[in-house]
């Protein structure tokens, strides 16, 4: 007979030839006993798992959301009155993310613009949760760079020379920078040279390095790039909509309108600025539009 089960015949034996109030001490003694024998009930935990793509170095995405994370874990757990955990995949690429949200491998995920276009083409009951703010609106801007010294003033100079894009399916890195550059006259053949580096630092860095005549990247990892020396500067800058935060098709409801209250509450500015320097705002799929129609120009690229 195994232990717990022996104790608590002998402890119910014991009971029994007790009575009256001595009786009704005893169980108050059994109850407490069993209690710190067996534990009290467990809570119920709601476990997600956050997804994300390294836009930059895998360490800064890990030292970016990490924080945040865990402040969400804890709004949500006072929300909820259940305890939650959340975990953090990184994929290797674009492509990969999206697979992730849209075969609902992670609970929710931080996009760009284009690959958000990208998951609900594969899953169209994907849920925006919200959108991040850049100073209360929900636009901000791609660059086109060049060397420090470069002697290029008009994009229509680039004719001719060398380009570095990023990701394949990157907003910034490809759709819209090529809808841009076809704007002003330059298409794929009009190129020298022109390659694919996927990371938007990358990018930054090949043209500081002189590798590449010019390169498209995502702003703040222009100044990132410009603060710690890299010898690049701004030829030219173009629209695009800022991130969505995405939650998979069958994601509860109830889960999923708590991180909401969460992202969009003004109490929650200074942590929030982690992930999103400005907040959140209210999305809709029709933010989106705007990138929908780049990437179809891009097509033409």
């Amino acid at each position: 007979m195994p232990v717990a089960q022996a104790f608590v015949t002998e402890l119910l034996r014991k009971i029994r030839q007790r009575s009256g109030s001595l009786k009704k001490v005893a169980i108050a003694v059994a109850v407490s006993s069993l209690m710190g024998l067996f534990g009290s009930p467990a809570r119920a935990e709601i476990a997600l798992v956050f997804g994300t793509y390294a836009a930059d170095k895998p360490s800064a995405t890990v030292r970016q959301f990490r924080p945040f994370l865990t402040f969400l874990e804890n709004r949500m757990e006072i929300l909820l009155e259940e305890d939650v955990t959340i975990g953090l995949r990184i994929s290797k690429d674009y492509e990969e993310s999206i697979e992730d949200l849209a075969l609902g491998r992670v609970d929710f995920a931080r996009f760009g613009p284009a690959s958000y276009v990208h998951a609900m083409e594969r899953n169209p009951y994907i849920s925006i949760i919200a959108m991040e703010s850049k100073r209360g609106e929900k636009r901000f801007k791609g660059v086109i760079a060049v060397h420090k010294d470069s002697d290029i003033t008009r994009v229509e100079d680039l004719a001719g020379l060398t380009f570095a894009f990023g990701d394949e399916l990157s907003t910034i890195g490809r759709y819209l920078s090529q809808a841009y550059l076809l704007d002003a006259g330059i298409s794929a053949s009009d190129f020298h040279d022109f390659k694919y580096l996927g990371r938007h630092d990358l990018v930054g860095e090949a043209v500081g390095a002189g590798k590449f005549s010019a390169g498209a990247l995502k702003e703040s990892t222009f100044k990132q790039l410009v603060a710690k020396g890299v010898p690049i500067r701004g030829l030219a800058s173009f629209d695009n909509v800022t991130k969505p935060w995405l939650a998979r098709a069958d994601l509860n409801n109830r889960v999923l309108e708590a991180m909401r209250e969460v992202m969009l509450s003004s109490r929650n500015e200074e942590m929030v600025k982690r992930v999103a320097k400005n907040g959140f705002l209210a999305g809709a799929d029709s933010d989106y539009d705007f990138v929908r129609r780049g990437m179809i120009r891009s097509r033409d690229f």
